[in-house]
């Protein structure tokens, strides 16, 4: 299957039209239609992604198969459900019930008897009846919104994905045959749906890498490409070979072009007439190819002489051409560079014979090996020319063309230079920072000239391209826009804008890059990856790699650049880490084509065109990638500009168009032959997949009538139409597709009938044009199937009928409504006809009464919405049985059995199926402007006459008329409560809402408001009392006070609050807060309301609310136990005491209020800070006892001790274990020694228990975790020991008060004071404790295991014991803490006072000591623990020792690193003030500089004697006294000034800014000024000289005397005074800013 020979030649054509054509014999007209693409943030098509392995079909093959690269042709996007395929589309949906729902979450229907209203002797509802399988609860939201199935937005009719959103189909086609080019041509064909087709010149390589050939010519080394392919060999020698792989030319044999090296570089001129060719001795030849026996022109290296003298420029001998070109149009004009980075251009006279010319050659880069070094001094760095190359011509005259740009790339900068009619750099750039740091350094570029375009650029307008250079250092390339402003002076040329537009990172470095086209890269990078990129997006569309290509490439720079790399320096980030071979010479392009020198051949690769792409895919049997692909051309999704298409889209789709549609009309012929001929070969998958795509395709061009008009005839023809109506039913929901043939709707019912879809079907239905339909066909099918939707939609927008789907509706409720036998209701309540579609007519009105379409809700036409309306409202309401259609004689009975209809047969029959749906989707209606009294509907004027029945009376209708009809036939006799109930609300709702409509009279109103207090169900509760607001808004009946017992029966508590509002009566209304159990929270702000000063409440009134309050107060606190005390405390705190009253004794509902009252969080509580009662305190200190005993202490630590009563707390907190706030009340309270003595008791206690607990661990340790009781003890210890010195503590301090107000006699040595008496017990206690406890805890008698033989000891000994001994340890130190701060008091005698410190420690510690001999029956014990204790202060000692050193090691490495700091000084970058010019040092310099120093010297000198001896004369006194520094002032932190003004070089240390020259440091470059004192003598002698003023210098290396400096600075702050400098907060002065640098 192939498109015809022609398509592929326009093909081929487009492709060449893409590409500048510079041939001979062209016309150099350019046919570039390309237009500038944005940047697309991601693809949506791509041509070319990874493969998928999924088969689709096998076709039969001749030969192997090769891997086809499109094997997916859409990028992957969204995953396709199961429902996409045939096998697992989804079966019909659940019963659209729910979809009358507008809330799909609503609680489910709550069970209930039939008859739930006592007395009432009427059934419901039918639909309302529990039971009969109701699609709605037992009573029905009054407020819920009707929402049809098809328009809701909830998915409950699943359906495939629209086939514009599928992914791409997966396959693994296999080819008939291998795709063969010419033997003579090719040796590896390529497919031709490949990116790039390659092809080795066999011929070509077979002259010039063959071993014959390589021993006549040499190997080739370089390719330059034009009207023929030339290339340089290894000989010198030059090979032309044409097109067709002639050998055209050898150039050099017998000629001096041999003896001068291989050839290095090679260039054609632009009328390829001549070539040149670079040497590796440094000679270029030209070459005229018409004579080419000698050479035309040669221009050889300097020789000796020239060398030494240096009377003219060139290249130096034996230094390889590495770069060659031709300037512009002329022969004897060319550009070169070499290997040592120098570049010369070369322009020879006009005359006869290479003898008769003479060339001019001048240096246009680098420098000569034996060139003196710069005068900036800065070291040179090796360097090399990396890319060059003269601007090409284009095909349109730009003044460039005779400038003679040529543009050079080295490591560092790009240079742009014009050499012609003089040299002059034009443009630098240097290397971009986003250059990988030590990354492979490679640079190439490339120049695109200006060419004339068929369409203007789309952005500027113009009919030519700009001129571009494209160049890479490493991994980022840019493109650099050239454009020409013309000058005043015509002879003069333009001046060039250098303009870098576009820049893009590579993932590895750049080794080569050409322009295929005015918008097409391709780079080759250093790993032989060919990559493709389109121009201003930057885009890159392909990339595959050619390493199997073995390009040409060989290593010219890192001779030259190999210092370069080896000092490599790792804090140069500038710097690279290995120099790449050069590929420059081996990768060409040409018209579109791409050439490689290779090692062992020549290959032409060529960009497959767009149409060659789906040519090769079609004869794959890819037809529905070519299809893709081809859609992806059209749209412009695909990488256009790289296969040839244009970018502007009109031309685009002309050339697209026509190739789409026949690509799908020959894949649905092979498809369905293919088919016929073997059904197996082509499954449904793979039809419905070319459905897909054949639709995407034909809604992206615009042509849908293919779809109906082929398409689906080879679908029919063949049996599979269900395939392509199901990919066509996502576009007819969408609207994409509205209009359906006949036919194809008749298939489409009867299919998805056949498959069980009816809901599908009939949300198609409702979105097909219905002007298309067969409607007779179409009501047929749709009765027959119950496709109510869509017989309405049919009815309504085909016909305009409104009044026959409500008949078809109703017709259904007749047997429903007739049979009063409850359980064949149930069974045709259940059946779906009846059940599921009679409930339809409920949306139905809603949506018509409201001016919207049923079912999908788009808003009707206002003539046809009120022609909609009118006849519905006179169906409804005109109480008489009708005759439709109208003269037809057939008219509709509600009760064909009876002899009679009842009046409103038809409102009856539907308020008896179903009153709660009817009245709520009459609620809807009445919001519809539609029952106004408007001028419009009036029928005056005749307006009415020519209007049928229906019309005139539905005009009439209004609210007041529908309103008395639904009173009249709703009463209590016909209907049940369950029914009333929502007329009631109906009416008690729009009252308010239209008052100016409805009148009805106020016993009405009463009934209602009674009827809706009766509610039937508790479900109701909340939408009856919501309407009952509704009413009293704009109701208010006669006698309230008879409605409140109702109010208060139905529990309407938000009715009830607003009348005792409104009353006054605030105790009711706070009582009624507290029955509330949905709003009970708010009573406190009710309370607050009530009883704030503000409201004005009477004495009663207040009282009332007391009463409330009191009734209901434990209720209230545990509503909020900190909100009820808040506001209490807040309105009424005489309540306090009942309300704790009222709580349990002792709960901890009793322990938050108190908590919330006694200390209240400060952030939420708003009340001030009261007093309470002492009883109040009490009992919340015995609760937190209970509930917090944590808190205990810190709290009767901050309370008045008057509060409190040690008797009645004192036991509470003695069997709550909270000891430490009872030695803190004792304590406060005086008793100092019961209190140490409790407290000993208690460390004993607790001593006891840990005894106990380590005697009996085997039998405890399967009950609970003894070692963590036995440390939870021990912490316990510690804890109360720390309690022990607090009190020890506090004691020495108020015995010190007291001494220092009455001084008392001195203790005896040998008697103890009361304070010590304290520390004497607590350390005998501690100690007593440690020693017992040591020897149960020991290590000896630790080893116990639980009784479950486990190998883990029970108890942690060591931790135990060191937990031991810190309470001594604690103990003892606060002790000599107490002790030594004793001497910190003031005092006159520092003497006593210290020793006496001392003498309380050593009494203590003696009286310790005697007792300890007294009582303990073995020293040794208490020996071990003194010892341990004393040896864990040495540790610590020697601890804070080491680190210490630690300490001050570090700090003297950082102080000496911060002097060598300020030792170091700047070096000026001149020798004169860069403000006045003059010199300020160095030869030449004004003033006795020596001498001036020289008497500085003397004085600095003299400074340091008198020093010294001050120190020798103060040493003996123990204090030094220095004398005032005479030369210096210190300021802030020692930042000195200088003593004289010399221009000294820069001895002081280094700053940030700047510092003064003359040995005096200024961290921020500050301003130095000289002081009046220092060598004031030597000035004095010198008034006849210059000034030696002080100089700066800067950190930018700029020099300036201080003077000059100062008046600068003056001058930009604009006052133009040298005026004083600011000093800042450490004595510092201003920081200088320098003029120049900033």
């Amino acid at each position: 299957m192939s498109l015809p020979s022609s398509e592929r030649d326009d093909g081929a054509a487009s492709m060449e039209e893409d590409h500048l054509d510079l041939s001979p014999e062209g016309d150099a007209a350019s046919s570039d239609e390309e237009t500038i693409k944005p940047e697309r943030e991601q693809d949506e098509v791509s041509g070319l992604v990874e493969e998928r392995t999924s088969v689709i079909f096998d076709q039969p093959t001749e030969n192997g198969p090769i891997a086809n690269r499109y094997r997916q042709l859409l990028r992957d996007r969204d995953d396709v459900s199961e429902e996409g395929s045939a096998e697992g589309l989804p079966r019909r949906a659940g019963s659209p019930i729910d979809s009358l729902l507008s809330a799909p979450d609503d609680s489910p229907s709550l069970g209930g008897s039939m008859i739930s209203s006592v007395g009432s002797s009427r059934v419901p509802s039918l639909a309302s009846r529990p039971g009969l399988n109701s699609p709605t609860p037992s009573f029905r939201p009054f407020d819920r919104r009707f929402q049809s199935r098809i328009s809701s937005p909830s998915a409950l009719s699943p359906r495939p994905t629209s086939p514009a959103f599928l992914t791409g189909h997966s396959r693994q086609a296999s080819m008939s045959s291998q795709f063969l080019l010419e033997s003579g041509e090719t040796e590896t064909p390529t497919p031709p749906w490949e990116v790039v087709r390659w092809t080795k010149l066999k011929k070509l390589n077979g002259q010039a890498f063959s071993e014959a050939g390589k021993r006549s010519f040499g190997s080739p080394t370089c390719l330059a490409v034009s009207a023929s392919i030339v290339l340089g060999t290894s000989k010198g020698i030059i090979l032309m070979f044409d097109y067709n792989q002639n050998l055209k030319m050898i150039i050099g044999p017998g000629t001096k072009a041999i003896e001068s090296g291989p050839i290095t570089a090679i260039a054609i001129s632009a009328d390829y007439t001549t070539i040149a060719g670079g040497h590796a001795s440094g000679d270029i030849f030209t070459w005229d190819t018409s004579r080419a026996s000698r050479p035309f022109l040669h221009i050889p290296p300097l020789d000796s002489s020239q060398l030494q003298n240096r009377t003219m420029d060139g290249h130096m001998p034996n230094v390889s051409i590495t770069h060659l070109g031709f300037l512009g149009t002329r022969h004897t004009a060319l550009v070169s560079a070499d290997d040592r980075g120098m570049a010369f251009s070369h322009l020879a006279t006009r005359g006869t014979g290479a003898l008769g010319r003479t060339v001019k050659t001048t240096r246009i880069l680098g420098r000569y090996p034996d060139a003196p070094p710069p005068s900036s001094g800065k070291p040179l760095k090796p360097s090399t020319v990396l890319a060059f190359s003269p601007l090409p011509l284009g095909n349109v005259e730009r003044a460039t063309d005779s400038m003679g740009l040529t543009a050079m790339l080295t490591p560092y900068l790009l240079v742009i230079v014009s050499t012609t009619p003089i040299a002059q750099t034009q443009h630098k750039s240097a290397r971009p920072k986003d250059v990988a740091p030590h990354s492979a350094m490679t640079g190439c570029l490339a120049w695109f000239p200006a060419v004339k375009l068929k369409v203007p650029d789309p952005s500027t307008g113009s009919t030519m391209s700009k001129v571009k250079l494209v160049y890479c250092w490493s991994n980022v390339l840019t493109v650099l826009d050239v454009d020409e402003i013309p000058t005043d002076d015509k002879d003069k040329p333009p001046i060039l804008k250098f303009k870098a537009r576009s820049r893009w990172k590579c993932e590895e470095a750049i080794v080569a890059v050409q322009w295929l086209s005015r918008s097409v890269l391709t780079v080759l990078t250093i790993t032989q990856r060919l990559i493709v990129l389109e121009d201003k997006s930057m885009r890159m569309t392909e990339a595959f790699d050619l390493i199997h290509k073995y390009i040409y490439h060989a290593d010219l720079f890192s001779t030259q650049l190999h210092n370069l790399v080896e000092q490599l320096d790792e804090n140069d980030t500038s710097m690279h880490g290995v120099v790449a071979d050069a590929f420059y010479m081996s990768f060409k392009a040409y018209k579109g084509r791409i050439f490689l020198l290779g090692f062992n051949d020549v290959s032409i690769g060529a960009l497959s065109n767009w149409a060659d792409r789906l040519i090769a895919l079609m004869e794959n049997g890819d037809y529905i990638g070519a299809i893709q692909l081809a859609t992806s051309y059209y749209t412009g999704d695909a990488n256009k500009l790289t296969v040839g298409l244009p970018e502007d889209a009109t031309l685009r789709h002309r050339m697209v168009r026509d190739k789409v549609m026949e690509i799908m009309s020959a894949s649905l012929k092979y498809v369905f032959g293919q088919r016929q001929k073997n059904r197996t070969s082509v499954d449904d998958q793979h039809l419905r997949q070319l459905a897909e795509t054949c639709f995407i395709a034909c809604q992206s061009i615009g042509d849908l009538d293919f779809l109906f008009d082929e398409m689906y005839e080879w679908y029919e023809d063949a049996g599979v139409e269900g395939i392509f109506l199901e990919v066509l039913e996502p576009y007819i929901l969408e609207k994409t597709i509205s209009t359906i043939p006949p036919t194809a709707v008749k298939a489409m019912v009867s299919h998805y009938v056949s498959k069980g879809w009816e809901s599908r079907l009939e949300e198609i239905i409702c979105h097909i044009e219905t002007a298309t339909l067969d409607i007779d066909q179409v009501t047929i099918l749709c009765k027959q199937h119950g496709l109510y939707d869509a017989l309405i939609y049919v009815w309504n927008q085909a016909l305009s009928d409104y009044i026959t789907p409500l008949i078809d509706l109703l017709t259904l409720l007749i047997p429903l409504v007739q049979n009063t036998d409850y359980t064949t209701s149930r069974n045709l309540m259940e059946d779906e006809n009846y059940g599921v579609n009679a409930l339809k007519m409920f949306p139905y009105l809603s949506y018509t009464l409201t001016g919207r379409i049923y079912p999908n809700g788009e808003r009707m036409e206002d003539e046809v919405a009120s022609k909609a309306k009118a006849e519905i409202y006179w169906f409804l309401f005109s109480g008489k049985s009708i005759t439709w259609p109208k003269g037809s004689g057939k008219t509709f009975l509600t009760r064909p059995t009876q002899a009679e209809e009842p009046s409103f047969p038809y409102l009856r029959i539907i308020l008896q199926y179903d009153a709660p749906s009817f009245l709520s989707a009459l609620n809807e209606a009445f919001e519809d402007p539609f029952l106004n009294d408007s001028q419009d509907k009036q029928l005056n004027g005749g307006t009415g006459k020519d209007l049928p029945e229906e019309q005139i009376f539905g005009l009439t209708v209004d609210r007041q008329y529908v309103v008395s009809i639904l009173l009249e036939i709703m009463n209590p006799n016909d209907f049940a409560p369950e029914d009333t109930i929502y007329l009631d609300m109906f009416i008690a709702r729009n009252l308010p809402k239209f008052p100016q409509y409805l009148l009805i009279p106020g016993s009405t109103l009463d009934k209602v408001l009674t009827g809706l207090c009766e509610y039937p169900g508790v479900d109701l509760a909340e939408d009856a009392q919501l309407s009952a607001e509704y009413l009293l808004s704009i109701y208010q009946p006669p006698d309230i006070s008879t409605m409140i017992p109702l109010f208060k029966k139905a529990c309407f508590y938000r009715i009830l609050k607003r009348i005792y509002r409104n009353d006054k009566q605030y105790g009711k209304l706070v009582q009624t807060y507290f029955e509330d159990p949905e709003d009970q929270t708010e009573v406190f702000d009710s309370i607050a309301e009530c009883l704030q000063p503000q409201a004005g409440l009477t004495k009663k009134q207040v009282h009332d609310v007391h009463d409330v309050i009191k009734q209901h107060s434990r209720e209230l606190v545990e509503l909020d136990p900190v909100r009820a005390a808040q506001t209490i405390a807040t309105y009424a705190p005489d309540l306090h005491r009942f309300i704790l009253d009222s709580l349990d004794e002792g709960s901890e509902l009793q322990y938050d209020y108190l908590k919330a009252l006694l200390e209240p969080d400060t952030e939420t509580s708003e009340q001030p800070t009261a007093t309470y009662d002492r009883d109040f305190i009490e009992l919340y200190v015995q609760l937190m006892c209970r509930y917090n005993s944590s808190h205990v202490s810190d709290y009767v630590g901050i309370v008045q001790a008057t509060n409190l009563r040690l008797d009645k707390l004192l036991p509470t907190m003695e069997d709550t274990g909270v000891i430490d706030a009872v030695v803190i009340l004792m304590a406060r309270e005086g008793q100092v020694q019961d209190a140490m003595s409790r407290l000993t008791r208690h460390l004993e206690t607790l001593e006891s228990a840990l005894q106990g607990l380590v005697a009996n661990t085997d039998d405890h340790a399967d009950d609970f975790d003894v070692k963590e009781a036995a440390e939870e003890l021990l912490r316990g210890l510690q804890k109360y020991t720390h309690v022990g010195i607090w009190l020890c503590q506090g004691q020495m301090k108020t015995s010190k008060k007291l001494n220092g107000i009455g001084r008392r006699s001195s203790p005896s040595p040998s008697d103890l004071t009361p304070e010590e008496s304290l520390w004497l017990e607590l350390i005998d206690t501690t100690v007593q404790i440690t020693r017992r406890l040591s020897s149960v805890v020991a290590p000896s008698k630790s080893i116990k295991v639980s009784s479950s033989s486990s190998p883990t000891p029970v108890l942690d000994s060591d931790k135990l014991v060191a937990l031991l001994r810190s309470l001594v340890q604690h103990t003892f130190t606060a002790l000599m803490t107490a002790t030594s701060t004793q001497s910190g008091t003031p005092s006159n005698n520092r003497l006593v006072t210290s020793s006496g410190g001392s003498l309380t420690f050593l009494r203590i510690l003696r009286a310790f000591l005697t007792r300890a001999a007294r009582t303990s029956p073995n020293l040794a014990d208490l020996r071990a623990v003194l010892t341990s204790i004393f040896s864990a202060y040495a540790y610590e000692e020697s601890i804070l020792r080491l680190s210490n050193r630690l300490l001050e090691q570090q700090l003297f490495v950082n102080v000496k690193e911060a002097v060598e700091l300020r030792q170091r000084g700047w070096r000026p970058r001149g020798s004169t003030c860069e403000a006045c010019g003059k010199r300020v040092w160095g030869p030449g310099v004004a003033g006795n500089v020596f001498e001036a120093w020289e008497e500085k010297q003397a004085i600095e000198n003299k400074k340091r004697e008198e020093k010294k001896a001050a120190q020798a004369a103060a040493r003996g006194k123990g204090k030094a006294v220095f004398p005032p520094d005479e030369g210096e002032s210190y300021k802030g932190k020692g930042k000195g000034k200088s003593t004289v003004s010399l221009p000294a070089t820069a001895n002081g240390p280094g700053s940030s800014q700047g510092q003064m020259v003359n040995g005096k440091q200024d961290v921020q470059g500050l301003a130095v000024e000289p002081a009046s004192n220092g060598g004031g003598d030597a000035l004095t002698r010198r008034k006849d000289q210059q000034p030696l003023g002080p100089l700066v210098v800067l950190a930018c290396r700029h020099i300036y005397h201080k003077a000059c400096l100062d008046a600068l600075q003056a001058k930009q702050r604009g006052d133009g005074v040298d005026s004083h400098r600011e000093v800042d907060e450490f004595g510092r002065e201003a920081v200088y800013r320098c003029p120049i640098d900033g």
